[in-house]
């Protein structure tokens, strides 16, 4: 795998936002927000002005906003999701023996009337005329007083008052490791509309999709809380918090009971943060003068973990910037809260009572979401995996990197993803990537599929087009699709550009369909003093092979067969001697060539000695001599 990374040093591109496809268009927010957080009973309200700009071609009679919290109340979508899925989230029920019967009961279902969460709108105006609203769940309905016309703007204004829920998920108040606050999905946030229309999706607690904006934010609260999270803090040496110039001494006010916190964050489509009174804050520059802030508990056990991972993060940013693009903030937060690790807009939220090893492997995950969500945003309620996946594979390849496995243990990266998929295959539950995140029958389903045949999606694409076209293709889709919100078929088109190679049943057989890729040595025999090797085709996505073959004097060949709906041959990927035979057609169920040298003087056979192809079984893809 060192060879791969090296594969992944290629020169910087420029930053901008332009999306290639032709007529692409994408929806613009400006929000301004002032908030006040009562941290005695976890109350909040607001005001909220939003200038929202109508960059598509159609007229728009409806906007639709997000009111996330509602989702944390008894009876809600989330709660009926809980009790009837089969295999909750463990976070969010609580296990326990019942005549003898393992009950799994709703967090979310018991919870008081000063435990839910809510978050009621109030006085909703447009240019300042009253607008007929209604509350959905977790979804606001507003029918406008005046159609929003294509290419214009309009002003939204309203009030806002919520509750902070008990941490179940994400969002919430006094976690298990003691922090006060988890705003995450806080705010009535604008629902994304784009080519496909509204995406208003109510909330159960998976994914989201966001519109593109400019956030100014300000929050009052007790003077003895820390902030950290999403956007540049603009009175800093007025706050305090160690976020003040070096050498400025802050005085508060005598009688000052709270302070307001300024934050503005520029082009990005949500704002999150975190807040405590016992954070430790410690900053310290990575590459490009990127300010990498660290927000944690002051809990002497781990202290020396969360400054170990220090110097790590600012590894993990310089990684990504060369292996993917630069980085377009200056900026990053890593925040102590929530319940697991979920990114957000210039910042995570992580939980922090871990190892230094899993400390370092949630920062990279959570990191590499800026990159693969945070600025590739992609709608990842409906394709998932392009973030959860393509994260799982440029961090999995940043920790080999900034925490290499001991001498001697050195493994492939993805294994892990490859034994997560081969086990979905077996369990017969296997939906197609193309389900809708909150449509999947079952948790572990979602989860094996996003994450690890997400993953796959890329590492795989490293065998048909080769490993450094692979990694090319990254660089290529970061530098055209940044800052807009690619679709699969843009990763896709971006990997033909690179390569050369026609990869549209790529995308359907992996993405659409549940087929599996199968391939066997059916047999290896002598005939007219030349040695005939037969495979076979069993499962149903075709694949291009890459055939080792080992002779008993120890030397080796390999054999490339391509798959003929590639139009093109992959670059030899090996430093030995290949042949490259007839293309394999999709339709014909085996393939067989002759070698010039009878059967005995062969050793093995072995289908992908890379081991980056998802063959579900890996029994038969080896032939060796008895």
């Amino acid at each position: 795998m060192k060879k791969l990374i090296a594969l992944c040093l290629f020169s910087f591109v420029g930053f901008s936002q332009n999306n290639p496809n032709p007529g692409y268009w994408q929806q613009h927010v400006d929000y301004k927000m002032e908030l006040e957080m009562n941290v005695k009973d976890f109350k909040y309200k607001g005001v909220q002005e939003l200038v929202y700009t109508n960059n598509s071609n159609d007229t728009l009679q409806k906007v639709f906003y997000h009111l996330y919290p509602n989702a944390f109340q008894p009876g809600s979508a989330m709660d009926s999701r809980l009790q009837t899925i089969s295999d909750p989230d463990g976070r969010m029920v609580r296990t326990f023996k019942q005549a003898d019967k393992e009950v799994k009961e709703s967090r979310i279902s018991t919870l008081k009337p000063n435990e839910i969460g809510y978050l009621n709108v109030a006085n909703f105006m447009q240019n300042g005329v009253v607008a007929k609203t209604k509350v959905v769940g977790t979804v606001l309905e507003v029918t406008l007083n005046q159609p929003i016309l294509p290419k214009q703007k309009t002003t939204f204004t309203l009030d806002f008052e919520g509750q902070v829920p008990l941490q179940i998920r994400r969002s919430g108040r006094n976690s298990e490791e003691g922090v006060a606050l988890s705003m995450t999905q806080w705010y009535p946030k604008m629902a994304e509309y784009d080519f496909e229309g509204w995406h208003a999706d109510p909330y159960i607690g998976r994914e989201f999709h966001g519109v593109w904006g400019n956030f100014d934010v300000k929050i009052t609260i007790d003077k003895e809380y820390t902030i950290g999270g999403s956007g540049y803090l603009q009175n800093k040496n007025e706050i305090g918090h160690g976020y003040q110039d070096k050498g400025v001494e802050v005085k508060y006010p005598k009688k000052a009971k709270t302070l307001t916190w300024h934050f503005i964050a520029p082009n990005v489509h949500d704002f999150a943060w975190g807040a405590d009174k016992e954070y430790v804050h410690d900053m310290i520059l990575g590459p490009n003068n990127v300010e990498l802030h660290f927000f944690y508990k002051n809990k002497p056990e781990n202290l020396e973990n969360w400054k170990k991972l220090q110097p790590k993060t600012a590894e993990l940013l310089d990684f990504y910037n060369k292996n993917v693009g630069q980085y377009p903030y200056k900026q990053y937060s890593v925040v102590q809260g929530g319940d697991g690790g979920m990114e957000y807009a210039m910042c995570t939220l992580i939980t922090g009572n871990r190892s230094y090893g899993s400390l370092v492997g949630v920062t990279a995950h959570e990191f590499a979401h800026s990159w693969f969500q945070h600025i590739l945003a992609s709608n990842e309620s409906k394709h998932e995996w392009m973030d959860e996946g393509f994260t799982s594979f440029i961090s999995d390849l940043a920790m080999e990197s900034v925490l290499p496995p001991a001498e001697g243990k050195e493994e492939n990266p993805f294994e892990g993803a490859y034994n997560n998929y081969r086990f979905l295959v077996k369990t017969g539950t296997e939906q197609p990537l193309s389900t809708h995140a909150d449509r999947y029958d079952f948790n572990r389903s979602y989860g094996i599929a996003a994450y690890s045949k997400g993953e796959i999606f890329l590492s795989q694409l490293g065998y048909v087009i080769g490993v450094e076209n692979l990694m090319k293709t990254l660089k290529r889709y970061y530098s055209d699709y940044k800052l807009t919100h690619p679709t699969p078929n843009d990763i896709k088109r971006s990997a033909e550009k690179v390569s050369g190679a026609n990869l549209d049943w790529y995308l359907l057989d992996w993405t659409q369909t549940t087929n599996t890729i199968d391939y066997s040595i059916k047999e290896v025999t002598d005939e007219n003093a030349k040695t005939k090797i037969t495979l076979v085709r069993i499962g149903r996505m075709p694949m291009p092979i890459d055939l080792l073959v080992v002779y008993e004097d120890g030397s080796q060949e390999t054999f490339y067969i391509p798959n003929t709906l590639m139009r093109w041959e992959k670059p030899n990927p090996y430093s030995i001697n290949r042949t490259v035979l007839k293309g394999w057609d999709w339709a014909a169920p085996t393939f067989s060539f002759t070698i010039d040298k009878v059967s005995t003087t062969i050793q093995a056979v072995v289908i992908d000695p890379s081991g980056l192809m998802a063959d579900v079984d890996l029994s038969n893809n080896v032939y060796e001599k008895k």
